[in-house]
């Protein structure tokens, strides 16, 4: 597994998330959001855009990280469906989109992306929301909080 000494988070991602912590390979981002859990892994390597530019052992390495931030969204907060993408058509550095999905949510069922309207927790409760991910997350494999 490689990462980038070089690694500078993309501006967008870094202004619409908080940093929980890290894996192996990829930060891991809580998105200021507050109608959806959403969280974002991002590889820490420069100018990857699709998961297939990752060696064979990265894109291992990746899904173990994504099955380990779904498995903690769904024991948290039970969705309906668990949204996981890689769109990037906004941002082109890697990112991996994990989006629980309600029945009762906004826009269900359709995609979140251009539909949802924007409301954004404050600090406080991006604070709390950061304390309990970031606890849950803990008993994942190699997860160090920041």
């Amino acid at each position: 597994m490689s990462t980038d000494a070089t690694f500078q988070l993309h501006p967008q991602l870094a202004a619409d998330t908080t940093c929980l912590g890290h894996y192996p390979l990829s930060d891991v981002l809580l998105c200021r959001e507050g109608q959806l859990p959403w969280i974002i892994l991002v590889p820490r390597q420069m100018g990857i855009r699709e998961i297939y530019e990752l060696s064979d052992a990265d894109q291992i390495q990746l899904l173990r990280e994504s099955s380990a931030v779904s498995r903690v969204i769904k024991a948290l907060y039970q969705p309906d469906k668990l949204n996981i993408a890689a769109i990037g058509n906004m941002v082109p550095q890697l990112h991996l989109h994990h989006v629980g999905r309600f029945s009762r949510d906004p826009v269900w069922p359709a995609p979140i992306w251009g539909r949802l309207t924007a409301s954004w927790r404050s600090e406080e409760q991006q604070q709390a929301e950061m304390r309990k991910l970031q606890q849950a997350l803990a008993d994942t494999a190699d997860f160090i909080a920041a």
